[in-house]
């Protein structure tokens, strides 16, 4: 048993000894001891106060007495009001130490058959563009809260719906007919989905030097007059819109595309198969995958028919105009358009034929959106419209709102082509590490160091070096916050960075390499370690309820800032004390036992983020 399950059973039993009450020890509260207090862990004392009739010291002192006397792990305690604070004995930390090298699993449950099934969506891309910064952090938060739910037991169905259909898709097809002569990714030595990014921004080209001509030339456009200057300004540019032939043509092509033209779907499919083929490529250099993909262009039609059978069924209502609408002012909304008045379907209808078509592929229990927190009210909605149409989920639905990364420029706009793209963002991240690394070689062989690395190995050194800071930098923030991403800060060294946890790793392997392998399996139980190496072991020790907070919050940031924790507290003890070179052979196998598991919990954990860990650097 692990400390904390020791403590909780014990501490159960003197409440069943003390007081008569059948307590549940996994309902015991326990939490790491504040700094201020002597202790290592402290018992939440008021769920007893009930059945002992005494205040919360009373109880707390007689809760610890009785530890001290029946659990061979508890030295001593003390009381702060309804807390109640334990010292485990130093010799006792051997053996947690023992029980966590011990279990290859430690920190994690396993998935069984009745585990609940919860299905995340994440990254969500138009195939009129490439992913961006703002997709990666997408990515990464999805990809890891799959990690760690599924570190937490749940069975976990990763899945990803593409925006493949509409007038934004449109665009770069229509821009590719007019000005792209035919040119496809292997004649312009390109990634299918940047291809394509660059006709959607040539599309937004065009259409504004459209609209700023009409704004010049046309008299009926100029005609216009609103109450004041800005207001004329605004309705003057929406005349110029609503005249430019260009995005008529784009309008037109899309009532084509929905009507089935062979013509229009013959060059979607193809122009869309460029796209996937972009993405693919991205998503493995990211380290994500999906379960199953979902496409809006399979999954609106169905959105339309459960919202007509919702107002068949009088849960939605028709306006005279013939659009289909939901009245949602009972439950503190608003009125939320459905279908539009010539049948076609919005984003809400299409999410609700996803949803539709998942739960007939999987028995979902829980269902999870990771989408950026301008959706909120979107998913609000979503919520009340599958619980009024009858999915179990519906109204439990959980919306992973995270906020915007922005780069100290500002703000990334796709369609004047300002966005940071992803392949660019992996290869920078990556240049930049090799550099550092290549810095640090240079100051080893001034001091004679000299590198064995071969140009291979500080290639591979160099891609897990920049693609783990890239991760660690966009995860290791709650993800509700908004964030600015900088990176170069992300590749340095020292601080709450990925390298630094990387290198601290590295370091550990380093250390066990020269190690005598007598030394890795002596006994270490009769080894009464420090104050240092109780705090590390303690650390250790609390890795199960990380996993188990960052599930219950959904918060990768967790992971990441227990796992930076770990390692600035193993560099401290490193600094401080000697360990391939302690004379007291226990004492030194007990040291590298320790610097074993510090780096075992470092990668297991930092695994739950996506981010590979280099044996040497």
């Amino acid at each position: 048993m692990s400390i904390d399950n020791i403590l909780m059973q014990a501490t159960a039993d003197a409440v069943k000894a003390l007081y008569g009450l059948d307590f549940d020890a996994e309902k015991v509260t326990l939490q790491t001891t504040k700094k201020e207090f002597e202790g290592n862990l402290t018992v939440v004392v008021f769920p007893f106060l009930k059945a002992s009739r005494k205040n919360p010291v009373a109880t707390g002192q007689e809760i610890g007495e009785y530890l001290v006397n029946n659990c061979d792990a508890v030295e001593k305690f003390n009381v702060i009001n309804g807390f109640l604070n334990i010292v485990i004995k130093p010799s006792f930390w051997a053996s947690v130490l023992n029980h966590i090298a011990g279990d290859a699993d430690y920190g994690f449950k396993k998935e069984t058959p009745d585990s609940e099934l919860v299905m995340i969506e994440y990254s969500s891309p138009n195939t009129n563009k490439p992913l961006h910064l703002g997709h990666v952090r997408n990515n990464l938060l999805g990809f890891s809260l799959s990690e760690i739910m599924k570190a937490n037991g749940y069975k976990v169905v990763k899945t990803n719906i593409v925006n493949d259909r509409g007038i934004h898709i449109c665009k770069s097809m229509l821009a590719w007919q007019k000005w792209g002569n035919g040119i496809t990714p292997e004649k312009a030595g390109k990634k299918g989905d940047h291809l394509i990014g660059d006709f959607y921004v040539l599309f937004d080209k065009h259409y504004k030097e459209e609209v700023k001509q009409i704004l010049a030339t046309d008299a009926e456009v100029n005609a216009i007059v609103a109450e004041d200057d800005e207001k004329t300004a605004e309705a003057r540019k929406a005349a110029a819109e609503a005249k430019s032939p260009l995005m008529r043509e784009a309008r037109e092509m899309l009532k084509k595309w929905e009507a089935g033209d062979k013509d229009v779907r013959a060059t979607w499919e193809m122009m869309n198969s460029w796209v996937y083929a972009g993405f693919d490529e991205t998503y493995k250099r990211l380290g994500v995958d999906f379960d199953k993909i979902y496409y809006e262009s399979n999954t609106y039609l169905e959105g339309k028919e459960k919202v007509l059978e919702g107002l068949e069924k009088g849960i939605m209502y028709r306006k005279p105009d013939n659009s289909v609408w939901a009245d949602l002012t009972a439950d503190g909304l608003d009125h939320k358009l459905l279908l539009r008045s010539d049948g076609t379907s919005v984003y809400m209808t299409q999410d609700i034929g996803t949803a539709k078509l998942r739960y007939q592929d999987y028995p979902i229990d829980k269902m999870i959106y990771v989408v950026g927190n301008e959706q909120n009210y979107h998913f609000q909605v979503l919520s009340l419209l599958l619980d009024k149409l009858g999915f179990k989920w519906g109204k439990d639905l959980v919306h992973f709102s995270y906020g915007m990364v922005e780069l100290p420029e500002g703000k990334m706009k796709s369609r004047e082509g300002t966005v940071v793209d992803a392949d660019d963002l992996m290869d920078e991240m990556i240049r930049q590490a090799k550099e550092t690394i290549e810095a640090r070689e240079q100051e080893n062989a001034a001091k004679g160091k000299v590198s064995d690395f071969t140009e291979d190995e500080k290639n591979e050194i160099a891609r897990i070096v920049g693609l783990g800071a890239l991760k660690y930098f966009l995860l290791k923030v709650d993800p509700r916050k908004n964030m600015m991403f900088n990176p170069r800060e992300s590749i340095d060294f020292n601080g709450n960075t990925g390298p630094f946890i990387q290198y601290t790793y590295a370091r550990i392997q380093s250390l066990l390499r020269k190690a005598a392998p007598a030394d890795l399996s002596a006994d270490i139980s009769a080894v009464e370690p420090n104050e240092k190496e109780v705090t590390l072991i303690q650390r250790l020790a609390d890795f199960p309820s990380v996993v188990a907070e960052a599930g219950r919050t959904y918060s990768p940031a967790l992971i990441a800032n227990f796992v930076y924790e770990l390692v600035k507290e193993y560099n401290q003890f490193y600094h401080d004390y000697t360990i391939l070179g302690e004379a007291d052979a226990q004492v030194r196998a007990f040291r590298l036992v320790l610097s074993r598991q510090v780096a075992e919990i470092a990668r297991r954990g930092i695994g739950l983020l996506g981010i590979e860990m280099p044996q040497r650097m």
